[in-house]
């Protein structure tokens, strides 16, 4: 009976920490997005107009992998702490995209 209720936890915390990297990664896409517009109502060359386009689908695919890396590792943990080998459970943070901002990339 309480093997049952731990997995059910267990099941709990892992849609928790993905709605965490949905939530996380629809954020980032929001802010490429309002980014891509500035950028581009201050642009007055074609070219730069695209490239903030480009930046912004680049910035718009790195958060989706950034959220499918999160719900593969909150999956692993899962299962992981099922078979009793603990396991760590997270929304997203950082990776790739965030190291980006950091340098201003």
């Amino acid at each position: 009976m309480l093997g049952g209720a731990k997995k059910t936890g267990e099941s709990i915390k892992e849609t928790a920490a993905n709605i965490g990297a949905s939530a996380k990664s629809g954020m980032e896409k929001t802010k490429a997005t309002l980014q891509e517009k500035t950028e581009k109502m201050t642009a007055h060359d074609p070219l730069q107009k695209e490239m903030a386009t480009q930046k912004k689908e680049e910035r718009v695919n790195q958060a989706e992998l950034d959220k499918e890396a999160a719900r593969e590792h909150n999956a692993a943990a899962t299962t992981g702490h099922q078979l009793g080998q603990g396991g760590h459970h997270t929304s997203g943070t950082g990776g790739a995209a965030q190291t980006r901002r950091q340098f201003g990339l």
